[in-house]
This record gives structure tokens, sequence and C-alpha cells, in this order.
């Protein structure tokens, strides 16, 4: 099983697909030609899944970063006797500037090894394992490199380095001095054509240096962002545009699928899909780094994979494929263990299934954000829209699986009460480009309705608190989007006691939030920095905003080397813990920081 720890990685992309590189020099996660493909590398989830390692023989101090302004990753090894740099990127199209990145990546894995001083042995070991580790392939030796062949696939591994075949494993032990460079190019082409091309050392060093200046630009166009924590914020831009697939615009939850909230525990779900409820907060956070391009491709993408559902009289469905497919079944990999030991590992996820009623409100919320106000839409657009709101209206009183996808019965959610109130909130606000004014008045009463319900049956007078769902006394962090969403003033004696509780008994010894106590399920799990960065931004809004900085100051400890952030802590260790790096912590981390900057008298909130 895989035992490294999940903070030590760093991510690579091409706005397709990503890697994870671990301080040692070695991919033990690659997936092609998409995110939600299957892993030619998947050493992180089975210690016999695959892995490309690169690195120094013998013991050496590592040190790591990202290259100023992109995600091209440069490790420092510094042995006894000498220093190499390796340098790792996903290769982008070819002069791929700005809002382009990612429309024609060649789906490239670029690699170049620098004795910089002295002189030490490089050690290379190359295992590929396509399919999550069940193909073992076939590797030739062909002019300038490898090809590896089994399954879908051809790989080409490109190097001018020698390589010793043994099975379908490639080893090679290479003494360097200073100023010698050794480069690699790993790419895929489908496995019933000819033999890939072999990519040249200088066409290497030509697309590492183009994909350096494309993340550049990218980074240029999105530094409109000026307050406190302003490198973390435009960090973050990049990892969301990172984790965004390009073609369609979709933004997936995680580059990863199986990571485990609990070390050892069954909840080990595939976040490689782009989630809904994701739209309302990622588009405030896209809009805080300046991605107005990014914003309005996210929400195309939402309204054209969700189109005609409502039509059908089903409820829209809470997740999507990356390229807008909606069958997402279910499976379980058998053959392989799990990171340290926790398994199933699944690839798709189930709760496409389910009913999640929050959902109208996110995508009206991302509308309202994303669309004028005043300009009558586009007909399919317009159409559907109305459809969410009517569905939001309808449909509201009715239970579900609520914000966290519960795997119990369906119950009464007060976030997805909230949620449907914000969608009609919002169509309100947008009929005029809805072309719905004659619905307005229906829907004024309907939000009046979810208004008294949720104040009347959501708010538990003993406990202090709104509560996790209709009737019940245990506290929720989703409590805590009362505020963000404009529910409640920040200053309503109510939501300061609600944050109150939650910080005081969802909040363990290290600062760090927790969802809930217990659920359905029956395990324990860590606390969720989405979570811990909603409550440092009601904080804010609560006009507490020393206190404030300190829960988001506390939260930032636990980004790793190279600031990619997970989505859970465990609270004994302080280990990073679930699907990496986390796209809604990171969203949590620019919506906090621009509400806490407002709360200080910097820049507005919205």
């Amino acid at each position: 099983m895989s035992e490294r720890p999940i903070g030590d990685y760093a991510m690579l992309s091409d706005c397709r697909s990503a890697a994870l590189v671990g301080s040692d020099g070695s991919v033990d996660w690659l997936c092609l030609p998409r995110f939600d493909g299957p892993a030619v590398f998947s050493r992180l989830l089975d210690q016999d899944a695959g892995h490309w390692s690169i690195r120094p023989v013998g013991t050496a101090e590592v040190r790591r970063r990202y290259l100023p302004q992109t995600l091209a990753l440069e490790t420092t090894f510094r042995t006894p006797t000498g220093t190499a740099v390796l340098l790792d990127a996903l290769a982008l199209g070819k002069r791929e500037r700005g809002h382009a990145m990612g429309q024609s990546s060649p789906g490239t894995l670029l690699r170049q090894v620098t004795c910089t001083s002295g002189r030490l042995a490089i050690e290379v070991e190359y295992a590929p394992r396509p399919e999550f580790g069940l193909i073992q392939p076939v590797l030739t030796r062909v002019r300038r490199g490898l090809v590896a062949r089994g399954g879908a696939h051809a790989l080409m591994l490109s190097t001018d380095a020698p390589l010793w075949v043994t099975g379908s494993t490639a080893r090679s032990e290479i003494a360097l001095r200073a100023g010698d460079r050794l480069d690699f190019a790993l790419s895929a082409e489908s496995a019933w054509g000819p033999d890939p091309t072999p990519w040249s050392g200088r066409r290497v060093r030509r697309r590492l240096a183009d994909t350096e200046a494309g993340w550049r630009s990218w980074s240029t166009l999105h530094s409109a962002y000026t307050g406190p924590w302003e490198e973390q914020v435009r960090h973050s831009g990049r990892v969301l545009r990172a984790l965004t697939y390009a073609p369609t615009g979709a933004i997936v939850a995680a580059a990863t699928t199986s990571l485990p909230e609990t070390v050892g525990g069954s909840r080990n779900w595939d976040y490689r899909y782009t989630w809904v409820r994701d739209a309302s907060l990622t588009l405030q956070a896209l809009a805080t780094a300046a991605c107005k391009q990014e914003r309005a491709d996210f929400f195309g993408f939402l309204a054209q994979a969700a189109a005609t559902q409502l039509d059908r009289g089903v409820d829209l469905q809470v997740m999507y494929g990356i390229g807008g497919e909606r069958d997402l079944s279910e499976r379980t990999l058998t053959h392989l263990s799990g990171w340290r030991g926790s398994s199933p590992v699944r690839v798709g996820n189930d709760a496409w299934r389910q009913r999640q009623l929050d959902v109208y409100g996110e995508l009206l919320d991302a509308a309202h954000q994303t669309l004028p106000h005043d300009v009558p839409l586009d007909p399919p657009v317009r159409t559907f829209l109305r459809q969410c709101a009517e569905a939001a209206a309808r449909r509201w009183a009715d239970p579900d699986q609520g914000i966290w996808e519960g795997r119990g019965p369906a119950r009464h959610f007060l976030h997805s009460k909230l949620m449907c109130w914000v969608a009609l909130d919002r169509a309100i606000d947008l009929a005029p480009a809805l072309g719905a004014q004659d619905r307005v008045a229906d829907w004024q009463r309907v939000r009046q309705q979810i208004r008294d319900a949720i104040e009347e049956q959501g708010y538990n007078e003993r406990r202090g608190a709104f509560t996790q769902a209709f009737g019940s006394r245990r506290l929720d962090a989703s409590a805590l989007m009362l505020p963000l969403t404009g529910f409640l003033p920040g200053d309503d004696p109510r939501v300061r006691s609600t944050v109150e509780a939650i910080a005081r008994e969802l909040t363990d010894p290290r600062g760090l939030v927790r969802r809930y106590m217990t659920d359905d399920i029956g395990t324990d799990e860590g606390t969720f920095l989405l979570c811990t960065f909603w409550l440092a931004q009601a904080l804010a809004l609560t006009g507490r905003s020393a206190r404030a900085r300190q829960v988001f100051e506390n939260a930032l400890t636990h980004a790793n080397d190279v600031g990619l952030l997970p989505e859970e802590v465990e609270t004994r260790t302080g280990e990073a813990l679930g699907n990496f790096p986390q796209a809604f912590s990171h969203i949590g981390l620019i919506n906090a920081a621009r509400a806490i900057h407002a709360a200080e008298g910097g820049a507005p909130a919205s």
C-alpha cells in the first residue's frame, strides 16, 4: 500500500489533466488524456500501480517551489558531492497564452534534470502501469526512448539517457557533472496507430520555456486582487485554473480519486468531476482573481450540461463529467489496496443519482454573478434558469441528501432550504433578464415561506443556533452560509450566536472546523479547511475581523510547501486527508481573504 503523506505532493497541470509529484521526484499519479481518465501512474493508491522517479542516488536535502507565476515545479536536490535541479511540467499547447491556455495541450509530461554544481549520480525508474495498475505493458526500445504498449494507449518515453529494461520497468543510473543535463518527455497516442514520434531534447527545452511563459501570461491577466494574502489568493487562482478542463470550462473538485477522509476508512470518493454546488463559490473566487473569461466558460458549461433535465420533470443533476457526461456510475477497483490501506478505491461517483435541492440556489447564484440583470438572455439560457427557479419554488419543502451528500435517509436540511431561498432571491433580481416579471409575485411569496420556515424550524432556541436540519440539535458548519449568502446580516443576534456555537463546538484543538460531529456513515473524519475558511468569512461579516484573521492564518498553515491545500486535516496528527489538491479549499481561501479585506476597510466583498 502507499504510505507517502498526501501533503508531500505537488500538482502539475496542462488544463486537461494533472500529475502529482512527490518531493523525492516520483510521479505517483498521472491520468491521460483527461482528469477523469484511467491513471498511467497510480502508486498514490497502491505501491505496485506505477510511478516514474528521477532522483539522486543516496541521500539528499530537498527544496522545491513553483517557478514564479507558474505551475512549473522546480525541485532542488543537494547531496554531499553536488546539486541537481529537476524541472517538471505538463506541456501546454504551443504558444498558448492567457485564456487560451490548455486548448491544445499535447498531453505530454516534460522533465529535465540539470547538475548545477559538483557531481552526482541520478537514478531513473520508469514503471508505467496503465488503467490504474491493471496493465503491465511491453516496453520496446526505439530511437530516442521507449514505447510502452498495452491497453488503449501507446506511451512514448523520449530521452537520450540509457535505460535498461526488466519486464515492464526501465531503470538507469547516470553520472552527471556541473552543466550536464538530461531531458525527458512522456506522451500518449492511440495504441492502434504508428509508434508515437519521440521528442528531441531541444524540443523538450523549448516547450518547457513556452509552458512557463503560458502560465505567466495567465497570471498577469489575473493579478487584479490587491490586499492581505495577495500571493496566496493569486496562487489559489492558478490552482483553480489548473483544475479546469479547458475544452469545456468545467472545474474538477480535485485531481484525484479515493484519497480518504479517514485513514483506513471507507469514505473514499472520486472527485475528478464538476459539482453544480461549487458554481456559486467558485465564481465568487474567480471574480476576486479577475477571471472573467473563466466565469463565463464555467457557467456556459453548467448551463449546457444540465440542459433539458428540468424539461423532463427530473431533478437537476448535482454533478457532471468534465465533458458534460451525466452517467457517473460508481465502481470499485478491487486490485488496488488504497492509500494506507484505505479501501475501497472507487472510480465514478454515485452521488450523481442523489436529490440535492441546494443545486438550484448555487446555479442561480452563479447566473446572478455572471449574467447581466437587465438584458434579455438567449432563449435556451432564459428558459433553463426559469425552470431552475420554478423547481426550487416547487420542491423546497421536500427532503434531500444535503450538501454533504449523506448516503442515509433524506432529511430536511437547513442548507438545502437556504439555497432554495437563494434561488428565488436571485431569480427575482434576474427577472427582467429571464423575461419572468410575471413570476415575481409568486416567487416573492414562496421566498417568504422559505424564510419563515428557516427562522421558525431551523433555529434551535436551546442550542442558541441554527442547526443542521429542521428539528435537529446537531450543529453543522453549513449554517455559516446564512450570512455568506445574505439571508441574514452579520449583526443579527442569531447569526452571531450560531457562529459562536460553531466556533466553540465544531472547532478542534488545532483551531480547524469540522463539518459536523457524526453522520450516517458512522465514521470519524478530519476537520474541513473549507469550513474553517467559512468561519473566518463569517467572523469578518459579524464584525470580528481580528479573530477572522487569526482563524484564516491558522488555516493557511496547513498548506504544503508549494501552497496546495487538502480537503481535510487529521485532528490528532495535523496530516492532510482527502482528495488533493482540493478546489473548494482554495475557493474558501480566496473568498475569506476578500471578506476580511472588506471588513478591514479594503475593497468591497461583492
